[in-house]
């Protein structure tokens, strides 16, 4: 018998999908699971030649420029261009993504990604009866209607907050399809703290007072336009300021003055060995984000306005609800917020320390329970059709 292989589908919009992906296909690995575990894009799969990409746009560019630059205004109504899109290029898509399950045959289909689970399911289905078909929420609950869950499929939901479990339930998926996690997929190396790790000395040597609170300020690989909100109005802070790829925003945050030491960094892989030197974390609501930072201990500081992603809205709610946090209006007043949120700070830390978040370790498990089952929903086939047949050659 051939190895088993799975698939984990994601796309570049956001970074945060592919983050997860590769978290996931690592934990697959250290768990040592008998798989061929394959990541694929699925904008290579739908536009293998970068024709759309070459001579029209870059969807994923044209959105991740636009989270750089903090133009999230108005993407609800993108969003539902974007459906309405996908509807009508429905056909299209079918055919194309029944022509790779061919190619491929995979033995287990995870999704990573929102808005396209309807052609993917579909398509999987007409190819490769049999074949599992998971989708994986990436967001801390659904955004519906059709964008991560889509009614009346057979197929399973992972989940990570008890109301993405409570809408998928709602939404008529039966209990035995819908497996909830501790927390959203971060990468396994958020969970080793290095043995020689010394917090004290690495914030000296960037030229940080340990006594005094540090803040770690990051939105995503792309960073954002509020960060120099949040470096101008906290002249007097100790603060890390995470910019990913967007150089120019580094060189202007190297240009601010400031009384208190700051250390400005570019793109770095070691992003959680940055995050334990903070103390408290500020920047966008975006479920991988808030889940690095709790994880590491560090209670948040995000917005919530009219910029900020509607996928992302129900995560204030979350850090408000929870005490993870402070939410506010807007990063202009984070000035006059932060000296009681900087006292209050022992009472948050107390709060998010009770977060408990292993949700990349359990995820192999219950993808291995689900191929399991699967296969022992085929055996059962086969063995009523060897009956059959044995019937009929009598």
């Amino acid at each position: 018998m051939r190895m088993k292989t799975v698939d984990l589908i994601y796309f570049n919009a956001g970074g945060g999908h592919r983050a997860s992906a590769l978290a996931l296909q690592q934990s697959i690995e250290q768990a040592g699971l008998p798989w061929q575990v394959r990541l694929v894009n699925l904008t290579e799969v739908l536009d293998p030649q970068g024709t759309l990409r070459k001579y029209t746009f870059s969807p994923e560019e044209y959105y991740n420029a636009r989270l750089a630059r903090g133009l999230t205004i108005g993407l609800r109504h993108e969003l539902k261009l974007l459906q309405g899109a996908l509807r009508l290029l429905h056909p299209t898509l079918l055919k194309i993504l029944r022509l790779h399950w061919l190619r491929t045959e995979p033995n287990l289909v995870v999704s990573l990604i929102p808005n396209f689970n309807r052609a993917l399911y579909e398509s999987l289905v007409a190819t490769l009866p049999g074949v599992p078909y998971v989708t994986l929420l990436t967001d801390l609950a659904d955004f519906p209607p059709h964008f991560w869950m889509e009614p009346g499929q057979d197929q399973h939901l992972i989940c990570g907050t008890p109301r993405a479990v409570q809408q998928a339930l709602d939404a008529g998926f039966p209990a035995d399809k819908v497996h909830a996690t501790s927390g959203m997929i971060i990468r396994p190396d958020f969970y080793l703290t290095p043995a020689d790790f010394d917090r004290d000395a690495r914030l000296r040597e960037l030229g940080f007072d340990p006594q005094r609170a540090v803040g770690v300020v990051s939105f995503g690989g792309h960073g954002s336009r509020s960060m120099l909100t949040i470096a101008e109005r906290l002249p007097d802070v100790q603060l890390i300021l995470l910019c990913g790829h967007n150089v120019r925003l580094a060189d202007k945050l190297r240009a601010l003055p400031a009384t208190a030491p700051r250390h400005v960094m570019g793109f770095t892989s070691a992003v959680a060995e940055v995050m334990r030197l903070g103390d408290f974390f500020v920047g966008k609501p975006g479920p991988g984000s808030l889940s690095e930072a709790l994880h590491l201990g560090l209670p948040v500081i995000v917005t919530r306005n009219a910029w900020t992603m509607p996928q992302e809205r129900y995560n204030t709610d979350w850090v408000r609800d929870n005490g993870y946090g402070l939410v506010l209006p807007s990063f202009r007043t984070i000035g006059t917020a932060l000296p009681g949120f900087v006292r209050a700070l022992p009472q948050y830390r107390a709060r998010v320390a009770a977060y408990r978040n292993r949700a990349v370790f359990e995820v192999p498990h219950i993808l291995d329970d689900i191929l399991h089952a699967a296969q022992r929903v085929d055996a059962a086939a086969g063995t009523m059709l060897s009956r059959h047949l044995a019937a009929d050659a009598k």
